[in-house]
């Protein structure tokens, strides 16, 4: 009787076992694969040693060669805007405000900076079509349009091409995966984008200025960008662990003459690498146990213990058999008792 009480505890409890795993699985990993609403801000910095840049200060723009340049990029979430999102981006999409800042490390005077709002899917972690996104790259906030990734790739990003969002020329363009590398002991992905000579867009009062200071006899010109922009992604996060843009400018006059207004490569710092590392590897092990690790091991404990259940209850009572054959033992006693007992009276 116990035995069998047991077993059927264990069953319910494998049962339950396996509930949980499909649970964990199917219902709850996916739902931890998004970007949260309660997102803490995060820092990026990277630095260019040796750049060349141009600087502009009172309206005098010169170019300046030999100097580190420091960039930052602070993403905080817009919990509020988030709240206020419709359809079809409402619990799909979170909202962040995002900043960059250039500096010259050995002054510290700013060089160049841009704020934004943007989009972002949760899962994918790609820019969204949102009529409220805007961009500010000095006093005045522009309507833009992003699309492809820009600061994060998709969680469970793959071995396969990318779009990545290029401010510079507002437009996202294809990153190639090109290997694995290990960064700070994780296995990352490699993505290299290469823009080539393209135009990057500019105020017209700006060019202006520019092409009249800095290309005499010039009218008109433009600028000509070009980046080979490679980043090193933790796949299982699709959070960037390093990052390197090695970009140059060249402003091109309609005289045909041209100057260099940009040569740098900007690299993140050990600190940034170490810290996005850090922070990579503990969401990996979360989500592993979440998505991985924790359906299997309860899937397996359920299994045991339903094949432990039906062990049990597949067994005879063993207290039942015994009780049995000493019944069976004491009526033969008996019938022999009363043989013994009819064949002495015979006997008299």
């Amino acid at each position: 009787m116990k035995s069998r009480v047991l077993g059927a505890a264990l069953f319910g409890l494998g049962v339950l076992a396996l509930v949980f795993a499909a649970g964990l699985a199917f219902v709850v990993a996916p739902t931890v694969e998004q970007l949260p609403y309660d997102m803490k801000p995060t820092q990026s910095v990277a630095v260019a040693p040796n750049a060349r840049f141009l600087q502009i200060t009172s309206g005098k723009a010169e170019v300046v060669e030999g100097v580190e340049l420091r960039s930052t990029i602070t993403v905080t979430p817009d919990a509020k805007t988030t709240s206020e999102l419709s359809e079809p981006l409402d619990g799909d999409a979170v909202v962040w405000l995002v900043g960059q800042q250039v500096m010259r490390t050995d002054t510290n005077t700013l060089i160049s900076a841009y704020s934004t709002s943007l989009a972002i899917d949760r899962k994918s972690a790609a820019a969204q079509p949102w009529d409220k996104a805007w961009l500010d790259t000095g006093n005045n906030q522009e309507a833009v349009q992003y699309s492809g990734q820009i600061y994060k790739f998709p969680f469970a990003t793959e071995k396969k091409d990318y779009e990545i969002y290029d401010r510079d020329i507002l437009a996202a363009r294809p990153a190639k995966f090109t290997g694995t590398e290990k960064i700070e002991g994780l296995e990352a992905y490699q993505f290299t984008q290469q823009i080539s000579d393209e135009v990057q867009k500019l105020p017209a009062d700006r060019l202006q200025v520019l092409t009249s200071q800095l290309l005499k006899g010039a009218k008109t010109g433009e600028v000509r960008y070009s980046n080979t922009r490679t980043v090193w992604v933790e796949p299982t996060t699709g959070q960037y662990l390093k990052v390197q843009e090695k970009q140059s400018k060249n402003l091109v006059g309609d005289n045909g003459q041209s100057v260099s207004i940009l040569d740098a490569t900007f690299t993140y710092t050990d600190d940034t690498i170490k810290s996005a590392a850090d922070t990579s590897g503990d969401n990996r092990q979360k989500l592993n146990l979440v998505g991985l690790w924790g359906p299997i091991i309860l899937a397996v404990l359920g299994a045991i213990l339903i094949i432990a259940a039906l062990f049990l209850l597949s067994r005879r009572p063993a207290v039942a058999g015994h009780n049995a054959r000493h019944s069976a033992s004491t009526h033969d006693d008996v019938d022999a008792t009363v043989d013994t007992s009819k064949a002495a009276h015979k006997a008299e």
